[in-house]
């Protein structure tokens, strides 16, 4: 079974991304924030990268939209 990066709309606090790459990296969600907010204050790329990830990350699809790829 592979596994995809998406989004996590029930576990966001802007856009999800943080909750998105802690479950496909299997880390803490709070973690992953941490980084994200070191990163943009001490002068790295943290909200860029945020905001690039924000644009890419797709949202997990529907149940239905799953159950009809999988039929394919």
């Amino acid at each position: 079974m592979e596994r995809k990066l998406y989004k996590d709309p029930s576990d966001q606090m802007i856009a999800g991304v943080c909750s998105g790459l802690g479950k496909y990296l299997g880390v803490d969600v709070t973690l992953m924030r941490i980084i994200f907010v070191v990163l943009a204050l001490f002068g790295g790329p943290g909200l860029l990268i945020y905001i690039v990830l924000a644009i890419v990350m797709k949202k997990p699809p529907s149940e239905y939209e799953a159950e009809q790829d999988s039929r394919f």
